[in-house]
C-alpha cells in the first residue's frame, strides 16, 4: 500500500491487523535509513542515543519491523550496551511514518521488541525517551545512570526485568 500526502487518509486507510511485523535483518539496512532519515532528520546524528549506537550492528533478533504491504511502516531497533558493567540493551530508535503516527503502532512494536528482550533472557533495557508513553511498558527514570553525552536525565529510563532499577547504576558503554 503506497501511502497518499494526505495524513487523514492515511489514517481512515491504516488497519493495524494488517500490519507485517519481522525481525529485523542485515538487508533492511537501506530501507530503515530512509525511514530514520524522514522521522529524525539529520539531527539525531548528533544526539547521545545515535552516539552509543554508532558503529555498533544492532541486536537483529530483537528489533523489529512493521511492513504495511511493501512499505516500510515503522521500527524499533535494539542494541547491545553495558550500564555499569552489566549487559543491556539500548531501545531506539522507535519511528513510525509520520501519516500514520498516534495510530498503535509505535505501542505495538513496543510490545513486541519488550517481549523478545524478555524471552531471550535480557534483564535491562535502557532509553531516552518521553516518560509518559514509556512507563506502560515498564520504564522508570535511570536514576543512577549515566550517558557518555548530554541527556535530560528525566528522559533517561530503564525497564527491568526482575528487581529494581536502583541495581542499574553507573556510566553506559
Amino acid at each position: 500500500m503506497t501511502h497518499s500526502s494526505d495524513p487523514a487518509a492515511n489514517a481512515a486507510a491504516f488497519d493495524l491487523s494488517a500490519i507485517n511485523m519481522q525481525t529485523e535483518t542485515p538487508q533492511d539496512a537501506e530501507v530503515l535509513t530512509r525511514l530514520h532519515d524522514i522521522v529524525f532528520g539529520p539531527g539525531r546524528f548528533a544526539k547521545t542515543a545515535f552516539r552509543l549506537r554508532e558503529g555498533k550492528q544492532p541486536r537483529y533478533d530483537l528489533s523489529r519491523l512493521a511492513w504495511q504491504g511493501t512499505e516500510l511502516a515503522g521500527a524499533v531497533r535494539m542494541t547491545d550496551i553495558d550500564i555499569g558493567r552489566r549487559p543491556a540493551i539500548l531501545l531506539g530508535p522507535l519511528c513510525v511514518r509520520p501519516d500514520i503516527k498516534s495510530l498503535g503502532l509505535g505501542r505495538a512494536l513496543m510490545a513486541l521488541a519488550m517481549e523478545a528482550c524478555w524471552s531471550a533472557g535480557e534483564e535491562a533495557v535502557l532509553l531516552v525517551g518521553d516518560a509518559a508513553y514509556y512507563a506502560p511498558f515498564g520504564f522508570v527514570p535511570a536514576v543512577d545512570v549515566q550517558l557518555p553525552g548530554p541527556a535530560d536525565p528525566a528522559r533517561t529510563l530503564v525497564a527491568i526485568k526482575s528487581g529494581g532499577a536502583a541495581d542499574w547504576t553507573g556510566a553506559v558503554t
